[in-house]
């Protein structure tokens, strides 16, 4: 053997000695199953005796699941990716840690999956943090009471059905009533409040989805939003997942200190995609066929929705969860469960819809338990009465088509009602400040709107807001800033309303 080969195997064996060396590797035991059945978004798995609850796995192709039954003799396992690729008789192998996904500021402004995987085209998101889907609820002594208002901008909401920081409040209502668009008008309120806003939607088109956040981007939205998204071609497991997600994802600013909103949309089709992977699994199926703890998931979801006491953050989490009702059968069984969860419900119908009341909220069926409690001082002054006058003018309203003689009383009555309703009407897109909600409502409520036509109406609420920056920032700046609408500055604002009015009469 001559010198120069020699030596070659001389440093070839010094670096095989070295590289050992230096990584001490140790024999040890990696635990697998095999795959025995393939099902449409489920597997099951033999061979992992040790396998817990809810513990992420992963099979052959690098395909993800999580544990969803422990059986003596197998294991059945919901799957996060395409079946495609999955045989009988391919490896999965334990992870041994629960399913978790990305956190951290690196998601403003980013479409992801439930998993924290990138849906956007804009690479990975950088963030080392992260956090498992399932978390319990704060206790009861970390809790403070709801008390700061979450301007969502509509006025039927703000100054009807308030809703605070930390409140879970249902937006409840038939197909195409406008449920997103309130809650997308949500987002775009919370535009320089320092609020976090996560839109998770579960189980809905594509074409739907992309539209929405095209809004949100369009409007500059993304830059203190996250959209989580499970849509319907997504496999039932990521839409099982997705609000879970979006809560743990939520939860993380909350404990930094910041207020975070969270709309899941919506919770029907999370129940159905929780009962087709139960019945897939054979789970016992009860009424309706959805699985017995159909009510546990959805009350462990939004129990996490609070508003934390300053010691252990400050933070809050705000719900909005929308669910789907069929033919205005709000008593139907995910729609009941989840209202006997929440704090209250914005209900829209499809009547009002159809006539051209937008948004199409149902005052007389929508409710806030939460109330006053999380209302600026001034909407109290103005519309504390408010909610039940047109409650009544609703009611009046139906048993007047019955008769032609209506004494004067009533017709002021009917009147003010059809002024109010139309002072309510708001377009999409186009949130309202608490100061100029305050305004219109000042004015709708003095009568101002009675004898206007309904066009006047809007235009003369226009010119209120344009108004009311420019003639009376400083009543403007205390009506935001929670104080008291002081008797001079309501005179104020029904003399601003009356200019606005005057200016729309038509003139002789």
């Amino acid at each position: 053997m001559n010198d120069s080969l020699k030596s070659v195997l001389d440093e070839t064996l010094d670096l095989v000695s070295r590289v050992s060396r230096e990584s001490a590797l140790e024999p040890g035991i990696e635990e697998f199953g095999v795959v025995s059945y393939i099902g449409p978004g489920i597997a099951r798995v033999h061979g992992l005796p040790d396998l817990q609850s809810e513990e992420l796995v992963r099979f052959e192709g690098d395909l993800l699941g999580m544990a969803f039954n422990l059986d003596p003799e197998e294991a059945g396992i919901i799957l996060f990716d395409s079946t495609e690729r999955l045989e009988s008789g391919s490896a999965v192998r334990r992870t041994h840690r629960v399913l978790d996904t990305v956190v951290g500021p690196a998601l403003l402004g980013r479409v992801v999956d439930p998993l924290g995987r990138p849906l956007d085209n804009q690479g990975v998101v950088r963030s080392a943090l992260r956090a498992p889907i399932e978390e319990p609820s704060p206790p009861i002594m970390h809790r403070a009471p709801v008390s700061v208002p979450l301007a969502t901008g509509t006025k039927a909401v703000d100054a009807l059905i308030p809703v605070g920081r930390g409140q879970r409040q249902l937006i409840i209502g038939d197909r195409q009533t406008g449920k997103t668009a309130i809650a997308v008008d949500c987002i775009l309120n919370q535009k320089g409040k320092d609020v976090v806003c996560i839109y998770c939607a579960i189980g809905q088109r594509n074409s739907s989805v992309a539209k929405v956040i095209a809004d949100l981007n369009q409007a500059g939205a993304m830059e203190y939003s996250i959209a989580v998204v499970a849509s319907g071609d997504a496999p039932a497991g990521l839409q099982f997942a997705a609000p879970y997600a979006a809560t743990t994802m939520g939860e993380y600013f909350m404990r930094e200190g910041r207020d975070t909103l969270v709309i899941f949309d919506d919770l029907t089709c999370h129940a159905d995609a929780y009962r087709e992977l139960s019945l897939l699994l054979r789970r016992p199926p009860g009424r309706e066929s959805f699985p017995g703890d159909i009510f546990y998931i959805h009350s462990r979801l939004l129990e996490r929705s609070t508003h934390l006491r300053p010691e252990f953050g400050g933070g809050s989490l705000t719900a909005l969860p929308v669910v789907q009702t069929e033919e205005q059968n709000i008593s139907a069984y995910i729609p009941t469960n989840l209202i006997s969860i929440t704090d209250g419900q914005i209900y829209l119908t499809p009547d009002l819809f159809q006539k051209g009341i937008l948004p199409a909220i149902d005052v007389g069926k929508s409710v806030s338990r939460v109330g006053g409690k999380a209302q600026l001082p001034a909407y109290r002054a103005v519309a504390g009465d408010l909610r039940l006058f047109y409650s009544q003018f609703e009611e009046l309203e139906i048993f007047s088509r019955f008769g032609s003689r209506l004494d004067e009383r009533t017709r002021q009555t009917l009147a003010r009602g059809r002024a109010i309703r139309e002072a309510l009407k708001q377009p999409q897109f186009d949130p309202i400040s608490a100061a100029e909600q305050v305004a219109i409502l000042v004015a709708a409520t003095a009568g101002l709107f009675d004898n206007l036509a309904p066009e006047k109406i809007a235009e003369a609420s226009a010119r209120i807001r344009e108004l009311l920056a420019s003639e009376l920032p400083e009543v403007a700046r205390a009506i935001e800033s929670g104080a008291k609408l002081a008797d001079a500055d309501r005179a104020a604002l029904q003399k601003l309303g009356e200019r606005c009015v005057e200016w729309r009469q038509p003139s002789n």
